[in-house]
């Protein structure tokens, strides 16, 4: 049987029973929209996923795109990918009609782009890119910079990146250097960027990098940062001449190696032209919608990893037969079906408690995104506002870093053969361990969770995910579902170790609340995950047929496996275990 990536059935379940996206279709932005526009869309990206790109993603992770004469040369079989991608509209899914999209809801584009991402993440990373660039221009850019680039970009003949990271700053933005000098009606550029997806290639005509950069005597810190759309070759006399944007250096990644990680010079002649894309210095502001977006998109990666590979985990076990039943030691009893093992069971259904918990909280934020925007009055958008920004940091890296670990699973029940390139779980698991490390570590969202989106208000967006917890609990109650007690306990204590952190950073004790930044993430992600969790088995409830009980069973090994690790996680929080805050790099060494 061939992989499905995703489940169908999920994914409808998802959409149409937990998330209700009809009912997105009462809002004004979505009227044009019904369940008979959603469904055609959804075969479409199944069939594109399957029939397209899944083909080529060995071949794209067996061959990297090569470096030759100045310019980065993709894989062949990136070509259709790219056609395909365009041709069905993926560029532009959700962004409005006035701009060439086809304003489908957040939360059916993105649930419907994991098939893409599951059968290719590489090749889906070119288009996730380019909406992203050109979104940033779409929402910031005057009409001159929209002129320029808009239209190019959403009808995919040309791609778009973002140029952030630079090789002294890291992840430290403040510290970044490149500089833009005025000139006429643009900017020169001078100045060096690292880790950039898509930086070059020669797969469209042009490349729109979307760089920050500080005009000259702006002042220091990330206040000083300015945002310009910087192309690869510049429009100029009818035509495209070169813009002074060089491949300094071929990043050799392990994973997603479909999509070329660059280090890029800017302005070594002095002619790298820019066009500032909103206001001088609050770039980052501006860049943070690309940069959350792209968290988001992030999280979708690491559930759609996870999933092609559980997918792949369960079609091995079901299909290889290996050692008999516990207590049967008749020799001439044939083997029986790696899923016969109980641990192997362990193994598969935390793998489909991890992808299909993922997938349920990124269907959530991008609801609350969807609602931020478009619904009918300011309550209701201030609220999911205040969700989608508690839920993001989790949606990211929830399914990264526990995708990860749901990736070595799937290989773990390959056994031997899952530890060798003849089979693909080993791609995969090289694929996932980026998801935690870009558009923002693990580290940099505990920080942003806990220091930022938890705390500010007053804790509002955690009152707000507190009244949607005990709704859903008591949904639960009413539906007879006694196992999800315990994410009441963890919601509690989630809550108190909220409000105990919070007074710590109140009192000017910083190390105290951030200190197991970490710890907290962890903790509001199992309790987010349960809460999905109770969502999908409440539904489920409904039912009487194995995809219902295996709803049930995934949301029962969840409840009573993970969240009760709330309270630990909540003691170390509230105790401040300090063995590694004060751990010196001498005592580290021996």
């Amino acid at each position: 049987m061939a992989n499905p990536l995703v489940s169908d059935r999920f994914i409808d379940f998802l959409l149409y029973e937990v998330l209700d996206a009809e009912a997105l279709c009462r809002l004004p932005f979505f009227a044009d929209h019904s369940r008979a526009t959603f469904e055609p869309w959804l075969a479409a990206c199944r069939r594109v996923g399957r029939e397209v790109l899944w083909p080529a993603y060995k071949p794209m992770d067996e061959a990297p795109p090569r470096f030759e004469h100045g310019r980065v040369v993709v894989h062949p079989a990136m070509r259709p990918c790219w056609q395909a991608l365009v041709e069905l509209g993926v560029l532009s899914a959700a962004r409005p009609a006035a701009v060439g999209g086809q304003q489908l809801p957040l939360t059916v584009a993105t649930l419907s782009h994991a098939y893409l991402m599951a059968a290719n993440l590489s090749a889906y990373g070119y288009a996730g890119l380019t909406t992203g660039a050109a979104h940033l221009i779409e929402a910031f850019g005057d009409e001159r910079v929209k002129a320029l680039f808009l239209s190019a970009l959403y009808e995919g003949r040309w791609t778009g990146t973002m140029a952030l990271t630079e090789p002294q700053a890291g992840s430290s933005l403040a510290d970044v250097k490149t500089s833009a000098t005025p000139r006429g009606d643009r900017y020169l550029l001078r100045g060096s960027k690292l880790f950039i997806s898509g930086g070059d290639h020669d797969l469209t005509d042009n490349i729109v990098h979307l760089v920050l950069a500080r005009l000259d005597g702006a002042p220091g810190g990330t206040r000083g940062l300015s945002l310009f759309a910087v192309p690869k070759r510049r429009p100029e006399g009818g035509g495209l001449v070169d813009n002074d944007v060089t491949v300094a250096g071929v990043i050799h990644k392990i994973g997603w190696r479909g999509l070329p990680s660059l280090a890029l010079s800017f302005g070594d002649e002095g002619d790298c032209h820019g066009w500032l894309v909103g206001p001088a210095h609050q770039g980052l502001k501006c860049m943070f919608q690309m940069m959350n977006e792209a968290r988001l998109m992030v999280g979708v990666n690491g559930a759609a990893t996870a999933s092609v590979a559980f997918h792949e985990a369960l079609a091995y076990a079901r299909e290889r037969t290996q050692g008999r039943p516990l207590g049967v030691t008749d020799a001439s009893t044939p083997p029986v079906p790696l899923t016969e093992h109980p641990d192997v069971r362990r193994m598969l259904l935390r793998q489909k408690a991890i992808v299909e918990g993922s997938l349920a909280v990124i269907g959530l934020a991008a609801r609350f995104a969807d609602l931020s925007e478009h619904a009918p009055d300011d309550a209701a958008r201030a609220e999911a506002r205040l969700l989608l920004d508690l839920l993001t940091p989790i949606a990211k890296t929830f399914p990264a870093e526990k995708g990860f670990e749901a990736n070595a699973l799937a290989l773990q029940v390959h056994g031997g053969s899952g530890y060798s390139s003849e089979y693909l779980p080993e791609a995969w698991l090289r694929d996932q361990k980026l998801n935690s490390i870009h558009e923002g570590t693990t580290t940099i969202q505990g920080l942003d969770l806990l220091g930022r989106k938890a705390v500010a208000g007053g804790g509002a967006a955690m009152l707000a995910l507190d009244g949607r917890v005990r709704e859903s609990l008591a949904g639960a109650e009413a539906a007879g579902l006694d196992f999800a007690r315990p994410l009441a306990h963890a919601m509690d204590a989630l809550l108190r170790v909220t409000s105990t952190l919070g007074a710590r950073g109140a009192a000017g004790d910083l190390m105290g609340m951030l200190g197991h930044s970490a710890d907290y993430l962890e903790l509001a992600s199992t309790v987010v995950v349960g809460w999905a969790w109770v969502l999908l088995a409440t539904r489920a409830a409904r039912h009487r047929d194995d995809f219902s009980a295996g709803l049930t069973q995934a949301a029962r090994y969840w409840l009573h496996t993970e969240v009760p690790r709330a309270s630990h996680l909540a003691h170390l929080c509230e105790h401040h275990e300090a063995s590694y805050l004060e751990v010196t790099a001498a005592q580290l060494e021996g």
